[in-house]
């Protein structure tokens, strides 16, 4: 069943008869009747099966063709079966001595096809598990259809042989269209986020002393630089290799508490987070996911001060949040009790990530939210009076 999809329709293509003369297992009917699923064919036409029809053994192995089976039709006799048919096929691995054109699988698929396309009807005979087709059965058919096989072994079983012709027709019938390709490639990584990238990169072969010596130190960094340019790598490919030097990293340095990375690196990695997301709750990939939970573990300088502030401060004491979604948005810190959000502006900050933050405070605002947007530089030098701000904020009421 796996690789089944039941929400998708039926091809609803119109294809050959199926016709199975006298098949000894219910198994082997089920099995054909699975081949016969996978390749949009429908009608299946049973001739004296030995051990009677239905089967019950014949479902299990269907594995989900199940509406071939409770159509199958049953038939006393190979002439009842293919009365009403205008292009009958013989499938035999042996030649019969019989003057008539035989053919490959995709030959008959092409005929096939112009015959439905005429308002004909096409079928396709089986023969028995042991012996297959007799010659009076064979000389019922217009054509007859033989697999290129090893001829020193040149046996099939029963769903083999369905499924091989089956795959011939749909192939041809469908224009050799696959069910699905290659997804959409997340779009083109910008010229700043390959910096900001690259920045980190550097950062870290430098503290393993890796661009060395010194006088090739800035053709090794035009040989690194060209190697992701080359790439014409991705967003999500950026966040992916940026991932890896991170973990890298942080493997180095070992557990830490409270996170491995300093307030400049946490600097660049939100902002590296904040371009990619567009300022949205980090949900569609795990690599994005991982980076915005390295990001909680490991705030800018900023970031910590304020949080020490509004966990110890009575006034603010149990009111706020750090780096939790509100919708599809994560502001800095908020407080759902009091309708405050907090944005932490940090220097420097590039035309893009002031671009999100104003369409998240204009989000928040719109939900009622009251946003209280604080230099990353005032609260390093200058906290009390951001801390008397949220507190007016909060006042407000």
């Amino acid at each position: 069943m796996s690789g089944t999809d039941k929400t998708k329709p039926p091809s609803g293509l119109e294809g050959p008869v199926v016709i199975l003369v006298e098949p000894q297992l219910g198994e082997n009917i089920g099995m054909a009747a699975r081949a016969m699923g996978n390749f949009g064919l429908t009608r299946l036409r049973l001739v004296k099966p030995r051990d009677g029809w239905p089967s019950l053994t014949a479902q299990p192995a269907a594995a989900g063709a199940d509406h071939i089976l409770e159509r199958a039709e049953l038939f006393d006799t190979v002439e009842a079966a293919v009365a009403d048919c205008s292009l009958l096929f013989a499938t035999t691995a042996r030649a019969h001595d019989q003057a008539k054109p035989v053919v490959a699988p995709d030959a008959a698929a092409r005929e096939i096809t112009g015959e439905i396309a005429q308002g004909g009807t096409a079928a396709i005979l089986f023969g028995r598990e042991r012996y297959g087709l007799q010659n009076e059965e064979v000389a019922l058919a217009n054509r007859i259809i033989t697999f290129p096989v090893n001829p020193g072994f040149a046996s099939l079983n029963l769903a083999q042989a369905v499924l091989l012709t089956g795959y011939e027709w749909f192939k041809l019938a469908t224009a050799n269209a696959l069910p699905y390709d290659m997804p959409e490639r997340s779009e083109r990584a910008s010229n700043h986020q390959m910096q900001v990238f690259f920045d980190n990169l550097v950062a870290e072969l430098d503290k393993v002393e890796f661009l060395r010596p010194p006088e090739k130190r800035e053709v090794m960094l035009v040989n690194l630089r060209n190697i992701f340019t080359r790439m014409e790598p991705t967003k999500q490919d950026m966040h992916t290799l940026h991932g890896v030097v991170m973990a890298i990293a942080e493997g180095r340095k070992g557990p830490a508490k409270g996170g491995v990375l300093d307030g400049n690196e946490a600097t660049r990695l939100r902002a590296l987070l904040a371009e990619h997301t567009d300022a949205r709750a980090p949900s569609e990939s795990g690599t994005v996911r991982g980076l915005a939970r390295l990001l909680r573990r490991n705030p800018t300088d900023a970031e910590r001060i304020l949080w020490q502030a509004l966990t110890t401060d009575r006034r603010f004491a149990a009111q706020f949040k750090r780096q939790t979604p509100v919708g599809r948005h994560i502001p800095d810190f908020v407080s759902f009790v009091r309708r405050i959000a907090i944005e932490i502006v940090n220097d420097g900050e590039t035309d893009v990530i002031a671009r999100d933050r104003a369409a998240r405070i204009a989000w928040l605002q719109e939900r009622g939210y009251r946003v209280c947007a604080l230099s990353a530089g005032d609260i390093e030098r200058y906290l009390e009076p951001q801390l008397e701000r949220i507190a007016a904020l909060g006042n407000a009421n």
